[in-house]
């Protein structure tokens, strides 16, 4: 036996150690396996499922036809509204995803330094939009007409003389459903967060300060985001996803289409063409694209928060 194989398990014991230990933990995962098998049913399975089928002609009433990059091309070299999605979806996610993963941050930051009630109660209220629906009040909130509270407002102050259509006017839609986005975003990265800042062990912070931490920025730097790294990551994951497939608050507050398609998206796009026309090889394909976008944003995103991941 060489020295490099001494204390090193073989084949056959690895196995008896996974096999042990998925038994003495049969009870958690009993208790994921519902979670799981619904995100394998109708989460995984329909993602796998979606690359072979974007190279086939498919309307959900006649067998898949392969077509192979036929679509793809279609997409990119004759689908104009669909070029547009990617500019509106480049928009959408640059002022979503980073603004909301700052603004998550900070004020999981500064409800970390409440008193305990007041944390749950801050809490609560931050993380509450993410679960209501509340297009109603928006749409109340960006009326066109002399009652809505945003033209109301800027009408007794002299800035407007006659009430701005913000849900139908092509140079505001966009801008109206990012704002409702922004609002909406506190969502699971917030709390993943809120629980990385709880579970920081104070006395790193005492340690620092006998080694010249003087203030708490340097806290913030030297300390806290290195020990959040998990957190971090989560959150940065569900901010790049919300912010690229973000669909539905468009087409609850300005409609479907917008107009001039000004907010339309790619997740809208593969909306239409998945849920309304039933070309659904089509959608397929767009799917990909954007899994694809993601994935690669996914990466980036890697990199950067690697080095707080140790």
């Amino acid at each position: 036996m060489n020295k490099e194989d001494i204390g090193k398990r073989t084949k056959k014991e690895q196995r008896q150690m996974t096999l042990r230990a998925l038994k003495n933990s049969k009870g958690c995962y009993a208790m994921l396996a519902p979670f799981m098998i619904f995100f394998i049913v109708f989460t995984v399975v329909p993602v796998v499922m979606s690359l072979p089928m974007g190279f086939t002609d498919f309307n959900m009433a006649q067998a898949p036809k392969f077509i192979g990059l036929s679509n793809y091309t279609t997409l990119f070299l004759s689908d104009k509204i669909f070029i547009k999605s990617i500019r509106v979806t480049l928009v959408f996610a640059l002022f979503t995803g980073p603004v909301s993963y700052v603004l998550c941050f900070l004020l999981a930051w500064l409800i970390n330094e409440l008193h305990p009630k007041l944390k749950t109660i801050f809490t609560l209220i931050f993380y509450a939009p993410s679960m209501a629906n509340i297009y109603t009040v928006w749409q109340l909130i960006f009326s066109g007409d002399m009652n809505g509270y945003i033209n109301s407002f800027l009408i007794n102050l002299g800035l407007i003389n006659s009430p701005i259509q913000w849900l139908t006017d092509a140079n505001y839609v966009l801008g109206a459903t990012i704002v409702v986005q922004l609002w909406i975003s506190l969502g699971a990265g917030f709390l993943a967060l809120r629980a990385g800042f709880q579970n920081i062990d104070r006395s790193q912070y005492e340690a620092g300060a006998i080694e010249g931490i003087k203030n708490r920025w340097q806290e913030l730097i030297y300390i806290t985001i290195p020990s959040m790294g998990p957190q971090l990551m989560f959150a940065a994951v569900m901010q790049i996803v919300g912010s690229f497939t973000a669909g539905t608050v468009a087409q609850n507050l300005v409609g479907f289409p917008s107009t001039d398609y000004r907010a339309h998206t790619i997740m809208t796009h593969a909306y239409d063409y998945g849920w309304v026309r039933y070309e659904m090889g089509y959608a397929s394909a767009i799917c990909m694209v954007l899994f694809v976008a993601m994935y690669l944003c996914n990466r980036l995103i890697s990199k950067l928060l690697s080095k707080y991941m140790d």
